[in-house]
């Protein structure tokens, strides 16, 4: 079953079926035999979440608005669905019960008891939400010799910041890689992992304005940067840990005001890096192979905001040298509240996808500061972020579906589990996650973002395609639509209306008359009727 919706340690909210109720009449169509039966999914401002609310076989036809899928009609292949692994993610689990952390892995990744998450991130080195900032070489080690990804499983002291000090651990132990490890040993786990650095580690850098914060590499160091994150992917796989993806720089756009972890690379420097240094090393280390750079580990260009995305990945692209190493292009959300305003810069994703059509599309991190008085609520009411005012489940709902619309193949948050006050974040940038833990209580709660997020990680699995979804428009109301490899086909409906909507899903000669509810999303999983 899934988690239930707890908005505090005393309160599990009611589902009623005058808040959730999707009309689905059972009436056999007359133009043939149904070939699906449709399972209809909901989570509501009301308080739903992500309930199954009928399974049903075809209606007859109605005059609501028609959504008319077109499985023929395919278009993008999607890697996946889900959060990242962060050493902050971690350190919760290490604080809760063994039995309790294996039931938080299996919500976030089983396909059938949770939400399946198939596509993750990591950080390379320290991250702003770290413990403290670290690197996997001794200062000054220009040879690497004293390499190791050890930091990532050496476990916890409880002494690591003021944030965590005082707090009692359940597993000392327990650390980043072997969080990954059990997760993926949770029944039909299936998960690829993006890997990402925030910053060189110091020795190798130039302008800091403190450790492993702002400021850029040296170019002396550019070749033994390169074979650094080469060496980190070996390492990893020798714990049972295959990449899937890696981007050369986390937001390098964002190093000269960071407050954390950060390294600045130009359009011009990191396509320089990559054709000079860092392809030619992946490639030699045999993680990437140019003739199918679907076939191994896959570079991902950027990583920042996707309102100057078009302008950073140019240079790269127009370059056949550094372009042959690139995968494709991984871009942030960043700043929420100004997403709307700029049409979810739609034209931005357009844009990139119709310029470089070989070129993979991958949003790789979003994220909202908490409210830890109402973590729960805030989703669904005005938040705050640095440029504005926005609302969180709106937002998400908005920027996912309209990525997906224009070629996007997957969609990463960034903490999957952070505490009930969006820490631990040493430099005070707390935020929320899809689970949020009350290290003291080991209260377990599953915030909107859990349920939003499992609207599509659950039913688009990995090689699904996007298809063609056509009919009326109704403000408001926003969808997309694919085809798994197993025939079903899934269809996220997003209700942003304070009324409920009446409308008609049609698939060939088949009809489904539904209603959604107010400020509520959908997903339709059309299944074959056996």
């Amino acid at each position: 079953m899934m988690p239930t919706f707890v908005a505090d340690a005393r309160m599990i909210w009611p589902a009623t079926l005058s808040a959730i109720m999707v009309l689905l009449s059972a009436c056999a169509t007359t133009e043939g035999a149904p070939h699906f039966v449709a399972d209809v999914y909901q989570t509501s401002q009301a308080g739903d979440n992500l309930r199954l609310i009928a399974s049903v076989t075809p209606t007859q036809r109605s005059t609501s608005p028609a959504i008319r899928l077109r499985p023929d009609t395919q278009f993008q292949e999607y890697a996946g669905f889900g959060a990242s692994f962060t050493e902050s993610s971690a350190w919760n689990l290490a604080t809760i019960p063994v039995e309790l952390r294996r039931e938080v892995l299996t919500q976030l990744f089983s396909p059938t008891e949770g939400a399946g998450f198939t596509l993750t991130r990591t950080h390379i080195n320290s991250s702003d939400y770290s413990n403290n900032h670290y690197a996997y070489v001794d200062a000054g080690d220009e040879d690497l010799s004293s390499f190791s990804v050890y930091e990532d499983m050496r476990g916890f002291s409880g002494d690591e910041n003021d944030q965590v000090r005082g707090i009692a651990l359940e597993d000392p132990s327990y650390d980043l890689i072997p969080m990954i490890q059990e997760a993926q040993s949770i029944s039909g786990a299936e998960f690829g992992i993006i890997a990402s650095p925030w910053s060189p580690p110091s020795w190798m850098k130039q302008g800091e304005t403190a450790e492993m914060t702002n400021g850029s590499l040296r170019p002396e160091y550019h070749a033994v940067w390169a074979e650094y994150l080469s060496k980190y992917v070996s390492a990893y796989a020798e714990q049972g840990i295959a990449l899937w993806g890696i981007t050369p720089q986390n937001e390098p756009l964002h190093a000269h005001d960071a407050r954390w972890d950060s390294n600045g690379w130009s359009a011009i420097e990191a396509r320089d890096f990559l054709r000079d240094h860092l392809g030619p090393q992946l490639e030699r280390d045999g993680h990437l192979d140019t003739a199918d750079l679907d076939n191994g580990l896959r570079v991902l260009i950027y990583d920042h905001n996707k309102s100057v995305m078009n302008e950073y990945v140019a240079p790269t692209y127009a370059d056949p040298e550094a372009s042959k190493y690139a995968w494709g292009t991984a871009f942030h959300w960043y700043a929420a509240s100004e997403q709307e305003r700029n049409d979810w810069h739609q034209a931005e994703l357009a844009r990139l996808h119709s310029t470089w059509p070989g070129k993979g599309m991958i949003h790789t991190e979003s994220s909202i500061d908490i409210d830890a008085a109402d973590p729960v609520g805030q989703y669904w009411r005005l938040s705050p972020d640095y440029a504005g005012e926005f609302v969180p489940f709106d937002t998400y709902a908005y920027d996912i579906i309209t990525d997906l619309n224009n070629g996007t193949q997957g969609y990463v948050e960034w903490c999957m589990i952070l505490s009930n006050e969006g820490k631990p974040n040493p430099y005070d940038n707390f935020n929320s996650a899809p689970v949020l833990i009350n290290p003291v209580t080991d209260e377990v709660i599953y915030t909107p973002l859990y349920y939003l997020l499992s609207h599509f990680s659950k039913f688009i699995r990995p090689g699904a395609r996007r298809i063609a979804i056509e009919g009326s428009e109704v403000p408001g109301l926003i969808r997309t639509a694919a085809k798994n490899p197993d025939g079903s086909i899934a269809v996220v409906l997003f209700n942003r209306n304070t009324e409920r909507l009446e409308y008609n899903l049609r698939l060939g000669a088949h009809a489904y008359t539904a209603h959604i509810a107010p400020r509520a999303m959908q997903t339709i999983h059309l299944r074959h009727n056996l």
